[in-house]
């Protein structure tokens, strides 16, 4: 009960303190000219807030965790347990448990919910930031299909909003060999490519094979696995993807023929998540024995904080490093936590064990 009040504490004052920057940011960013409304501005804070708050929920654990033992050490709850002649893992275990279990609620339940928030808030600011609706995009087009024998690369010119056509479209097409080599075999250029029922419907086209004179098309049509209804719209970034839709993400984006490194990354580290809850929480009860023995709250208080900042450190080093493929994903996303579990143990064992 203290553990999950003093958490409840932390986790208020780092999402008033998110939602009061994210407040200025939204104002100053999209809100130049004024034209939106404080209800307006707050409801978009709403939607952004949350992948900020779940970043820094070990923070919440660290600090939340330390402030409970804390409470337990200044009314002598901890010593009376202690000269009772309990060890400090009977109460230390529990804390780490509901850690925990609270780390799987998150990745299963608010993490979802926050990574659809960043979507809705994604795509919010391109609404209304964004260039003005039209008949037709300013910026070229590019898609990217295919299976294990084929891969097509398709450049569009424009689009069309209303019906999605593409036009002055130009299609590149690969075989891939049994050894996995890819070789270019033709190229096709038509005026328009209109995607529908599983198919390309191309209108005036010129198409040339390898090493083959040019033939023209009146219409053309070439099969395709991509959806109708997602073929032009982008991946959702990591952070909006709901950790139950990332292993389809996954999936669509190496059928693609695209990297997944980033989703994959994004999946380790929130499997990850239950354990660094834990291992905060471990790490936080080891500092506040240490001040029990030691009685120095002011030591403890800028260890916890260095720590705090040092493990942001290695975590977003890590994500890089498993973002540039420097190292695995599953590596980068799991030598934070590990490494932190390993510091709380053996603190934890050379404070209650000498």
């Amino acid at each position: 009960t203290q553990q999950l009040r003093a958490l409840a504490v932390a986790l208020a004052i780092i999402t008033a303190l998110v939602m009061l920057i994210d407040f200025v940011e939204v104002s100053r960013g999209l809100n130049s000219s004024g034209e939106l409304s404080s209800a307006r501005i707050f409801g978009l804070v709403l939607l952004k807030s949350p992948t900020v708050v779940v970043q820094l929920l070990p923070f919440v654990f660290l600090f939340g965790t330390l402030a409970a033992f804390v409470g337990l050490n200044r009314r002598s709850e901890l010593i009376a347990m202690r000269a009772a002649g309990m060890s400090a893992w009977r109460f230390v275990l529990p804390a780490a448990g509901a850690a925990l279990v609270l780390g799987i609620l998150t990745v299963t339940v608010f993490g979802p919910m926050a990574a659809a928030g960043d979507g809705m808030w994604q795509r919010e600011r391109g609404r209304i930031s964004g260039s003005t609706p039209g008949a037709e995009t300013a910026e070229a087009v590019w898609l990217r299909e295919g299976d294990a024998t084929r891969q097509m690369i398709i450049r569009g010119a424009r689009q069309e909003q209303a019906s999605g056509r593409l036009l002055d479209a130009t299609f590149f097409i690969y075989t891939t060999t049994t050894g996995g080599r890819r070789t270019f075999t033709e190229r096709i250029d038509a005026a328009t490519a209109t995607l529908n029922a599983g198919r390309w419907r191309l209108t005036e086209a010129t198409g040339a094979q390898t090493g083959q004179r040019a033939v023209r098309y009146a219409t053309l049509d070439l099969p395709s696995n991509l959806a109708d209804k997602e073929a032009f719209q982008r991946f959702a970034r990591p952070q909006s993807t709901p950790f139950w839709s990332l292993p389809n993400q996954i999936q669509r984006i190496e059928d693609a023929g695209f990297a997944s490194t980033a989703y994959r990354l994004r999946l380790q580290q929130l499997l990850a998540t239950p354990l660094m809850f834990a291992a905060m929480s471990i790490l936080a009860a080891a500092f506040s024995l240490r001040l029990m023995r030691l009685g120095d709250l002011a030591k403890m208080t800028v260890a916890a904080v260095v720590l705090g900042f040092a493990f942001f450190f290695v975590n977003q080093f890590s994500s890089a490093m498993g973002s540039a493929e420097v190292v695995p994903p599953f590596l980068a996303a799991w030598l934070p936590p590990v490494l932190t579990a390993l510091a709380a143990f053996t603190l934890l064992f050379y404070t209650e064990d000498g």
